[in-house]
């Protein structure tokens, strides 16, 4: 991929009384922002608290959307329609420009990550996404509690949310972190963890999965 690429992602706090906007539109926009001009790959994504990834973790009033989309259309892209709609459907906007440091496995048949890599200083994000095979599923919400309870915990850790595609099967996270070196302590030493990966490999519950590191180019708004 080039090398004048972009990831962008936006989180919204819908306001209470537009949910039957945002549940529309998040089957609607999917392939209007798809077919945007500069963009390579995008997804619309519901969210969650990202505790036990069942859909009692939903969040009905935060939605989002990521993009990696030509640096050029930036700017039509946050002034397009799409974009406006559900901004003025808000309480909040936050929106994160970011370049990939190292991206693993696939989203989507597809790794869209897998453009011009940053050398990663200052602060950095995490994106997780994986499609939970249907009869490991049980296996792994039992799974994650323990995960996901250390991640909160976990020195350095700035934000995090359950983001997904679908309430079950298509899950991840997207976690905003001080620095590598914290995000790199919870992903390879904390034990919670360690014995996820483990049982990843022990069960081979997923059918797909990616994990992503993200320098942070530009944090724009902020969570309510």
């Amino acid at each position: 991929m080039s090398n004048d690429l972009v990831t962008v992602v936006y989180f919204w706090k819908i306001r209470e009384r537009k949910v039957g906007f945002a549940l529309l539109h998040m089957a609607l926009d999917r392939r209007v922002i798809r077919r945007f001009k500069g963009v390579r790959f995008a997804k619309m994504l519901g969210t969650g608290k990202g505790e036990t990834f069942t859909p009692r973790d939903a969040d009905a009033q935060r939605w989002g959307a990521l993009a990696v989309i030509e640096k050029s259309q930036i700017d039509a892209l946050d002034n397009s329609k799409i974009v406006k709609r559900w901004r003025k459907n808000s309480a909040d906007e936050v929106r994160y420009l970011l370049d990939p440091i190292s991206s693993h496995g696939l989203w989507a048949k597809v790794n869209p990550f897998d453009y011009e890599k940053s050398a990663g200083t200052g602060e950095v994000v995490a994106i997780t996404r994986a499609r939970i095979k249907w009869a490991q599923n049980l296996r792994f919400w039992k799974a994650v509690p323990p995960v996901t309870s250390s991640l909160h915990s976990s020195p350095g850790l700035l934000k995090t949310i359950g983001i997904g595609e679908a309430p079950i099967g298509l899950q991840g996270t997207f976690s905003h972190w001080q620095t590598g070196a914290d995000l790199r302590n919870f992903a390879y030493k904390g034990a919670a963890h360690q014995e996820a990966i483990a049982a990843t490999e022990r069960y081979a519950w997923y059918a797909e999965e990616l994990f992503a590191r993200f320098a942070v180019r530009e944090i724009r708004g902020s969570f309510e």
